[in-house]
């Protein structure tokens, strides 16, 4: 994940032991799925009844690559939910059928050839060794760093063509065979390229 999952507790006092319940099923969800950028969950009460109880609203914010799966369960109907754990795994469980759905629509946009097709890179986060690859009809590719070649690694930056061969991964397509579309002159503009003037 790019950035660290955050728990947050609205209007009611910060419980660390749900912190961790919650970040144990984030943990669950990056296990179905390794291209989730980010997560944000918000745990709130906005139901306090004094016969019904406590009841747990759950929020859930995942962010993955060209979409944004939300998920909002006001429980106030169900009184199972007076249980926070409760609410968190119905809630998550949620969020698990809704990123299952969107791996599958991901798989599903259309049947990958190892064809070669040319983008421009529209993300770069050299420290981790992966980014993303923006394609002819917009959509967004992942790739690894094994995936092109050291050199062609150290020259890439957001915004720099490449031709790629694009194939089904685990978690929907992703880029391979990377390489950087050198137009002609480009071998004296790289040769005259002095180290720190790329900025990532």
């Amino acid at each position: 994940m790019q950035t660290a999952p955050q728990v947050s507790f609205d209007d009611i006092p910060v419980d660390d032991a749900v912190r961790d319940a919650a970040l144990d099923h984030i943990e669950q969800l990056e296990q179905l799925s390794d291209r989730i950028t980010g997560c944000h969950v918000v745990i709130a009460q906005p139901h306090r009844h004094h016969r019904e109880g406590r009841l747990y609203s759950i929020r859930i914010d995942l962010v993955v690559p060209g979409a944004e799966i939300v998920v909002n369960r006001d429980h106030h109907l169900d009184h199972a939910h007076e249980d926070v754990y409760v609410a968190l795994r119905d809630s998550f469980l949620a969020a698990r059928r809704r990123l299952e759905d969107h791996v599958r629509r991901m798989r599903g946009v259309q049947k990958m050839h190892a064809v070669r097709s040319r983008g421009r890179i529209s993300k770069l986060f050299p420290l981790h060794g992966y980014g993303f690859i923006e394609t002819a009809d917009g959509r967004e590719v992942y790739f690894h760093r094994h995936a092109i070649s050291d050199h062609d690694f150290q020259l890439a930056d957001v915004g720099t063509p490449v031709f790629f061969s694009e194939e089904e991964g685990d978690d929907g397509p992703q880029a391979a065979a990377v390489h950087i579309v050198r137009p002609h002159g480009a071998a004296a503009r790289y040769a005259d390229h002095t180290p720190g003037e790329e900025a990532r």
